[in-house]
């Protein structure tokens, strides 16, 4: 599905693959293997553009799929670690065919997208990598709230969520259909945010943190993560299409998940964990 070619695409779908649905710290070893220990990175193709939502160690194994000439937008949702720890070992980045622009923003405190990257591939946390980077990136800084058209026809529209240091959900449309990225919002005490339900009203793809269960939440208010069950919340409220559970804890196992799974679909059927390889193509109205 990720494929670097760009003669390989229907013009009028959006194809995502999930390559990292784990948050906070990556988990492999035997007790991940059907959901997969790898942080936040997901393909999108709209048409012939390649959308990356996040950078976390998912973004290692998409580089390895990617051929030819690679020209990408990756929009990240915020810089903590695990959503940009991939960026050092994505291969395109050491190919000076890449052009790659960055997008992101909504930071406290504000500085410049580039910034706060840049901070993590330098010493003494990295040694100097982005010196030694070959392809042609040009970041872009994001204001909350504001509409982009990376291309012609695709549309991406941003929103603040509450998560400590500041982060952004995505709103992204092309070719009739439409999908909305909300991973590191708290969004699980009550009912859902209405700024929030607004904007993602009508999707026909949530992309939802779901990190914990209602039942967990209390003992990590103010850790910037939500729930299944709010995510559920939030859909219904949104009135949006499919629902996909995202940002996985670290520390639920693949039984834990097979059991969260059960009970979202239960609840709102049709609702999916995401889990890494999942395929999903949207077509447009």
């Amino acid at each position: 599905m990720a494929r670097g070619n760009a003669a390989w695409f229907d013009a009028m779908t959006m194809s995502l693959c999930f390559w990292g649905v784990r948050g906070s710290l990556p988990t492999p070893g035997p007790a991940t293997l059907r959901y997969g220990g790898n942080t936040p990175c997901i393909s999108l193709r709209c048409g012939p553009h390649l959308l990356i939502l996040d950078a976390g160690s998912g973004l290692r194994t998409l580089g390895d799929t990617l051929t030819g000439s690679i020209s990408a937008d990756l929009l990240l949702s915020h810089v903590h670690i695990d959503h940009i720890c991939g960026l050092p070992f994505f291969r395109p980045m050491f190919d000076p065919a890449t052009r790659l622009r960055i997008w992101g923003g909504g930071l406290t405190p504000l500085e410049p997208i580039a910034t706060a990257v840049g901070r993590s591939l330098r010493a003494p946390l990295m040694p100097n990598l982005d010196a030694a980077f070959r392809a042609t990136i040009d970041y872009r800084d994001v204001a909350p709230g504001e509409t982009f058209m990376p291309h012609s026809g695709l549309t991406v529209a941003s929103f603040a969520v509450d998560h400590p240091g500041g982060a952004l959900a995505y709103r992204i449309a092309w070719g009739g259909a439409s999908l909305s990225y909300v991973t590191d919002a708290e969004n699980a005490a009550g009912p859902p945010d209405a700024a929030l339900a607004a904007f993602v009203a009508g999707a026909d793809l949530l992309i939802c943190d779901a990190s914990y269960s209602d039942a967990e939440y209390p003992d990590r208010v103010g850790w910037g993560h939500s729930t299944w069950e709010g995510a559920i919340r939030l859909a219904n409220a949104a009135g949006a299409g499919t629902l996909v559970l995202f940002h996985h804890d670290f520390a639920h196992d693949d039984d834990t998940m097979d059991s969260i799974a059960a009970a979202a679909a239960t609840r709102r059927p049709g609702t999916l964990a995401a889990r890494e390889g999942l395929e999903i193509t949207l077509s447009g109205r």
